[in-house]
């Protein structure tokens, strides 16, 4: 099962409407998985127990995780097409 992470460095609310953009298009890609939300803060501290953490592009680098762990940083946090490109490419789908 998938493990991903949406961060938001506006908050738990923002990241929860980016969570569930994120559910739907990994449905949509047959993928089994559990996302989780959090803050920016939050989710540096929590990053390496993620498979993927799905973050807005500036806060890319703030993010140390292991050699499992991918960051993903995005352009537009809800734009699906966006999400559904880099997770295939994440995954090497």
């Amino acid at each position: 099962m998938l493990k991903v992470l949406a961060a938001c460095g506006n908050g738990m609310g923002s990241s929860l409407i980016i969570k569930m953009k994120i559910e739907k298009v990994l449905r949509d890609m047959n993928l089994q998985f559990n996302v989780h939300h959090a803050s920016v803060g939050q989710a540096k501290s929590e990053a390496n127990n993620f498979d993927l953490i799905l973050v807005s592009k500036p806060f890319v680098n703030d993010f140390r995780v292991n050699g499992d762990t991918k960051v993903i940083g995005l352009v537009n946090l809800l734009s699906e097409a966006e999400i559904r490109e880099k997770v295939s490419e994440a995954l090497g789908l």
